[in-house]
């Protein structure tokens, strides 16, 4: 059975677009989207899911991981003490995951695929969101730098250590594929964390990955551009005023306006940031389907040997994002009062890490053994780093005040719920 709508927005004339759907209501892929059967499968060989596919299963494994439910209590936009309503790394990745859903199905990618990558993509921030990475990044630059999507990598093939066979999850090829490479390909000096799995395991960095991962890095953009634009609203750092006049927005408002009139303040600005983030969606959507359709691609392989990216937005709407990310940046990213509290976690990070370099003692004890075999500075640093990389928000600021300031609770509570883009 086909479906067809017809879908009309202001950046792209009137497209058709087509839902399939096979026996039993189940989506029928395109032939360039990544089919389970022909997976290139896991590193260590394991029996078959009787009911799940292996997307399905690399999907669950990601969901149910330790790394995957910290992200609840790590920075998005707001420390994570901050306020319920505001973004967490996992209320995030959650709307990624929906957003590269729906576009996948679309196109006739493997939805499943997509959102595995799209759960999978923030594993590997530290505590303190970039302020955090930036802070990391400085102090490994001796020991071969910091990287979140590297360690992402690392986090799924390594660091979660509760299969009896194997550390990490074991996942598909075409999963640590769209991890690795979800925003391109992978070039120039490899980080330590990529290039040691990569001599196990080739990725083939160098190239594009598939439709599936890079739908998955377009949702994430989709995601926090139109959430951070709730958030910032909700923190009144800006006005509703003020983005009514941004590009896109203004269109957004303008429509809004004119269906309901005498709608209220907290309404209309839902109905406006939900319009905007219809255009997103559907402008990726309307682009993508003419990249696809120009380069014709008989299977997977012609999409990662395609030299460009296939999943884009079109250059207006993109023109026009780049300035609201600028005003983002202005306005909420770098605001004087987030200044003062990404200097002071920055700290938090630059007291823990040589103390932990130092007195590796303090590491909890199921790290010891790791210790032990590190046999020079190097891997003990990066040892460290996967430990505090691992932690929460609260957590760091928690042992900084326990092992180096000896702060109150009352001094933790209020840095925890201090307002920073990070």
């Amino acid at each position: 059975m086909l479906l067809s709508i017809e879908v009309i927005w202001p950046y792209h004339k009137s497209i058709g677009i087509r839902f399939g759907y096979g026996k039993k209501g189940k989506p029928m892929g395109e032939k360039f989207s990544c089919d389970p059967a022909q997976s290139r499968g896991r590193r260590f060989a394991e029996d078959s899911s009787t009911f799940r596919s292996c997307f399905q299963r690399d999907r669950d494994r990601i969901v149910h991981c330790s790394a995957f439910r910290r992200l609840k209590h790590k920075t998005q936009v707001f420390l994570e003490h901050e306020g319920d309503y505001f973004r967490t790394r996992l209320t995030h990745s959650i709307e990624v995951a929906q957003v590269a859903r729906t576009i996948a199905g679309v196109l006739g990618l493997n939805a499943e695929l997509t959102e595995t990558v799209a759960l999978a993509h923030d594993l590997g921030h530290p505590p303190f969101g970039h302020t955090g990475e930036e802070a990391l990044d400085a102090l490994m630059a001796p020991f071969g730098g910091f990287d979140h999507n590297a360690q992402a990598v690392r986090i799924v093939t390594n660091l979660e250590r509760h299969y009896a066979q194997f550390d990490g999850l074991n996942l598909t090829w075409e999963t640590l594929e769209g991890i690795a490479k979800h925003n391109g390909p992978v070039t120039g000096t490899l980080h330590y964390a990529l290039a040691d799995y990569n001599r196990l395991h080739d990725l083939e960095l160098s190239g594009f990955a598939s439709a599936e991962a890079q739908v998955a890095a377009l949702a994430d953009d989709i995601a926090y551009n139109n959430h951070d634009l709730h958030d910032g609203l909700r923190a009144e750092l800006f006005s509703t005023d003020e983005l009514a006049d941004l590009p896109m927005l203004n269109s957004c408002f303008a429509a809004v306006d004119a269906k309901y009139p005498n709608l209220n303040y907290y309404r209309r600005r839902h109905e406006a940031l939900r319009r905007f983030f219809g255009i997103l969606v559907e402008d990726v959507i309307a682009v993508s389907s003419d990249n696809l359709a120009d380069l014709n691609p008989q299977n997977v392989e012609d999409i990662r040997r395609a030299g460009r990216p296939m999943v884009q937005f079109s250059p207006a709407v993109w023109t026009d994002l780049k300035v609201i990310r600028q005003f983002l940046f202005e306005r909420m990213y770098r605001a004087p009062s987030v200044v003062l509290v990404r200097q002071e976690v920055t700290e938090t990070l630059n007291d823990l890490f040589p103390l932990f370099l130092e007195r590796t003692d303090l590491l909890p004890k199921q790290w010891r053994k790791d210790i032990l075999e590190a046999t020079d500075e190097t891997k003990r640093a990066r040892l460290v780093a996967d430990y505090i990389a691992g932690m929460t928000d609260r957590f760091a600021l928690q042992e900084h005040a326990r092992l180096v300031t000896g702060a109150t609770p009352r001094r933790i509570s209020a840095l925890s719920g201090a307002l920073t883009r990070l």
